[in-house]
């Protein structure tokens, strides 16, 4: 009896789901599609470039914590920043790995036109382990895996793992990823690319053809299929964010696929809905990127240092409600790593420039906020 719905004779063929059901939250996820890609039309290349730098942050550090690493924001903006050429004065070094991961997702969002091969995949994968290892074991890189040992698909902190379901052997993996690799090349028509990318997601992590990184994989030919339907390597908002707020759901909706018979209309309908929440959750992230945009052309003739522009950058992308507390000398300080003179003369220029304004009622220590 079959377990798991790779255990059926031929499962890709019986992979089915019900078109009828699906119509609505396909309908809702299509109209904020169009609302997002409709309000990135409007954006100059520089803003369009500043949302999409934010939006891949995101992406990056969210497909990295699905998997428990936590990334840190800064470094994956650096990392994000140089790959997008965006200005680089102040940023922090980055890891190698952070590196890989933000170079796996900018090239199958940016190459979203060209095929998906072997060749490929084998260089995200590699991309994300430069060091041949995943944490402090050994694994095979860039190559499919080869164990004898069963590949279980696992969530939660090491010793209380959650098992949810197990791939195919080891030998089956070649014969299995042709099959996959051969589906992806064909032409898309009559398939709706929303129902595309939730399929190419489900059944390439059913696979799981690598030793490590599967479900960042998994999530990046995800995002290339998006960016394919959408004919926009400009990413608005992250699925990976999304799935790693309903992280719980995510996999117990998996684990109910892989053990039925290739019925996969519950978890097409829940890819769908997760996308329509993604994109409306991003929303607020894009009206962000647009008042701050309208702040720097309120303020094209201001010369400030880098510093100055560093620190309000960082006290824009807080959003309205500021840093909470506010903006101090010693907040200047950790940020620019600046003698405390300087700090406060740079902090008076702002203040005299129209760009912070001190607050009222804020305690013992002296704070600003940005004047929006």
């Amino acid at each position: 009896m079959a377990n798991y719905v790779w255990q059926h004779p031929d499962w890709t063929s019986r992979l089915r789901w019900n078109s009828e059901r699906l119509l609505t939250p396909l309908a809702a996820a299509r109209r904020r599609q169009g609302k997002i890609l409709g309000k990135a039309a409007g954006l100059g290349f520089d803003l369009g470039q500043e949302a999409r730098a934010s939006i891949l942050t995101d992406e990056a550090v969210m497909t990295a914590a699905i998997e428990g690493e936590d990334l840190d924001r800064e470094s994956v903006r650096s990392s994000v920043a140089r790959k997008l050429g965006l200005p680089t004065a102040d940023l922090l070094p980055t890891a190698r790995h952070v590196d890989g991961l933000v170079e796996m997702i900018v090239d199958a969002t940016q190459r979203y036109e060209d095929p998906l091969t072997e060749e490929r995949l084998r260089g995200w994968n590699a991309a994300l382990f430069p060091t041949g290892y995943s944490g402090i074991q050994k694994i095979i890189v860039g190559d499919w895996r080869r164990s004898d040992e069963p590949m279980r698909v696992v969530s939660g902190p090491v010793g209380r793992e959650t098992v949810h379901f197990e791939a195919p052997p080891a030998e089956r993996v070649p014969g299995e990823m042709g099959r996959f690799l051969e589906w992806y090349a064909t032409d898309p028509d009559p398939e709706d690319g929303l129902l595309r990318a939730g399929l190419a997601h489900f059944w390439f992590v059913t696979i799981h053809p690598f030793e490590d990184g599967n479900g960042r994989l998994a999530r990046a030919i995800a995002d290339m299929t998006l960016a394919r339907d959408e004919g926009t390597p400009i990413r608005l908002y992250s699925m990976s964010a999304q799935i790693r707020t309903e992280q719980d759901v995510y996999y117990d909706i998996l684990e109910q696929t892989q053990r039925g018979d290739g019925e996969l209309t519950g978890w097409l309908m829940w890819f769908a809905a997760c996308l329509e929440r993604a994109v409306t959750n991003s929303e607020e992230r894009l009206a962000l990127v647009l008042a701050k945009a309208h702040f720097w052309q309120g303020h094209t003739e201001i010369n400030l240092s880098e510093r100055q522009r560093k620190v309000v950058n960082r006290m824009l992308d807080a959003g309205p409600g500021g840093f909470e507390g506010g903006l101090t000398t010693r907040k200047y300080l950790g940020m620019t790593r600046t003698s405390r003179a300087t700090a406060q003369r740079e902090i008076a220029d702002l203040v005299v420039k129209g760009l912070l304004v001190r607050r009222l009622g804020g305690g013992r220590s002296t704070n600003y906020e940005i004047v929006w």
